[in-house]
């Protein structure tokens, strides 16, 4: 492992502790060189279908960008980086049972949805509106007066 402050190759692990729910190992890691600590951590590499867009382009699908929408979501809400990795972990898992190569952005949209009315009710709000593009107020109503019940 390369030092991310040196560059060094020579790098050794301090401490190894295995996530709680057992889908990642976290390592503190020491250079060799100049001495500084930095933390990694280990993941089963899997391939996740890709997505299908409205257009028809498939792309490959990206963790970091899921995480990006849902933090937009959001946004200045009382909910914790936990919660938030918790909700991306739960819809990543949907993802692999699927057992799909693709998957359509609608469904991928729905899974986030369907995770974030658990975590906040305002980011449910705020991600549907876009991602629904409403086209009228009404619309708009009919989705906040489904969240009130």
């Amino acid at each position: 492992m390369k030092c991310p402050f040196c560059s060094n190759d020579e790098t050794q692990v301090v401490e190894t502790r295995v996530a709680e729910d057992g889908d990642f190992v976290r390592r503190r890691r020491q250079c060799i060189a100049c001495e500084k600590r930095f933390t990694t951590y280990e993941r089963p590499d899997v391939t996740f279908p890709a997505v299908v867009k409205k257009d028809g382009r498939r792309i490959d699908y990206e963790r970091a960008k899921l995480l990006g929408s849902m933090n937009l979501a959001l946004r200045k809400r009382p909910v914790s980086t936990e919660q938030i990795d918790s909700a991306v972990e739960r819809i990543e898992e949907k993802l692999l049972n699927l057992g799909l190569r693709e998957i359509p952005s609608a469904r991928l949209g729905e899974l986030v949805m369907r995770e974030l009315k658990k975590l906040d009710k305002v980011a449910y709000v705020r991600f549907a509106s876009v991602y629904r593009s409403f086209e009228d107020i009404d619309e708009f109503k009919t989705l906040v007066d489904e969240v009130r019940r």
